[in-house]
């Protein structure tokens, strides 16, 4: 059959990227990523915030009004309503991602549990709030899963313990299910993904029989991701449920490697960039060739394999809106990805991050170091903006 023609989409049309911003808040995030692209903010910024908060400074004021505002929905999900207008105003869905990292005590997970069949209770019936999210270590402590991972044996209590944990993974993908809202489980350091991977299976087996509900992360900055999804596929097609792919680079590289060096095992880091950009855009082609058993969220800021995945749709004539294909970035970073993306008739989601500010610092400043980190990231957001501020005469 002869392939349909390749549509060119343009990522740097900034009217459309930045339609639904005013010109303050056009001004505002400039000086942001000015600030975020200074080495104070990204190494010297964590800890000074940090304590300043802990001591009670009147700093969260000057953090809500900027960095917060940029990259989160609000304190709660009451305070998204705003964002998820904002955002469906250019066609582009918000997945609410309840952001609070870091805790350990049971009543904290049993309330984040509750949080996130909110965000699910949220998103029903409301088309602007296509899919939820959901990280297994909000719900259950990281040395358990750590210790299963490692096939260490469990104290009675650790397995009264990881029963929990399992009853509010289920409990979460049951309300995913009987309201028919999709729910992402987000991938996390590779010494706790095994058992995150085998709980994500067990849901899909579960709940991904008649459609798409529960999606696993795969990362593809692992080197052993790529065939970790083709065999997740064959369990798929054999057992006859949907796989939920979420697919990104990854965001715990340096953490990773240093892990790996100091307890002298192999990386399962990808030995450079090219590696992962080659098993990410083949992943794009394994899920496009298979997307009847397969749903895919492309989670990327990256221009060539957002375009790759426009190609793929056309040349395998796919409608731009297949309910198997979504596009996803973060808010605050990649308008000129997400409105141009959603603007030709594909569906694009943000992560819209929510929670009190001083438990969603660790979660902005790794956005501020992965916009300084990541080549070129602060320099093409700064560099977009730049342009819209000059095609207004600003």
């Amino acid at each position: 059959m002869e392939q349909s023609p390749r549509k060119n989409i343009n990522f740097d049309n900034t009217e459309i990227a930045f339609r639904n911003k005013s010109n303050g808040e056009l001004n505002q995030a400039y000086w942001l990523f000015k600030i975020i692209s200074s080495n104070f903010l990204t190494n010297v910024g964590p800890p000074i915030t940090n304590f300043l908060l802990n001591v009670g400074f009147p700093i969260k004021g000057a953090i809500k009004a900027t960095i917060f505002k940029q990259f989160c929905g609000g304190e709660t999900i009451a305070d998204c309503e705003h964002t998820i207008e904002q955002l469906s105003l250019g066609k582009v869905g918000t997945i609410l991602d309840y952001s609070v990292e870091g805790e350990d005590e049971e009543e904290v997970f049993d309330f984040t549990c509750e949080e996130i069949i909110r965000t699910i209770n949220r998103a029903d019936g409301d088309p602007r709030v296509p899919i939820t999210v959901f990280k297994i270590t909000g719900i259950g402590r990281f040395a358990l899963l750590e210790k299963l991972d490692a096939k260490q044996e469990l104290t009675a209590n650790e397995v009264k313990e990881f029963d929990r944990v399992k009853a509010r993974c289920l409990k979460i993908c049951q309300a995913a299910f009987d309201k028919k809202v999709p729910v992402m489980i987000d991938a996390e350091d590779s010494w706790v993904q095994n058992t995150i991977d085998e709980l994500a299976l067990e849901m899909m087996t579960k709940f991904n029989k008649q459609g798409i509900i529960v999606y696993n992360t795969y990362q593809m900055y692992r080197h052993d991701k790529l065939a970790d999804l083709k065999a997740d596929y064959l369990i798929a097609k054999e057992t006859g449920f949907i796989l939920g792919v979420k697919m990104v680079r990854g965001a715990y590289m340096e953490k990773e490697r240093k892990r790996a060096a100091e307890m002298g095992y192999l990386s399962p880091i990808q030995p450079d960039k090219e590696a992962t950009d080659k098993d990410y855009d083949e992943s794009l082609r394994f899920c496009i060739e298979h997307i009847d058993q397969i749903a895919i969220v492309c989670g990327t800021h990256n221009e060539d394999s957002s375009r790759l995945l426009t190609y793929l749709i056309d040349e395998k004539n796919i409608p731009h809106n297949h309910s198997h294909i979504y596009f996803a970035q973060l808010l605050g970073m990649s308008d000129n990805l997400s409105f141009n993306l959603s603007d030709a008739g594909y569906n694009v989601a943000k992560y819209v991050p929510y929670g009190p500010i001083k438990a969603v610092m660790p979660y902005l400043f790794r956005r501020a170091q992965e916009n300084t980190s990541v080549a070129g990231q602060t320099g093409r957001e700064l560099g977009l903006i730049s342009k819209e501020k000059a095609r207004r005469k600003l």
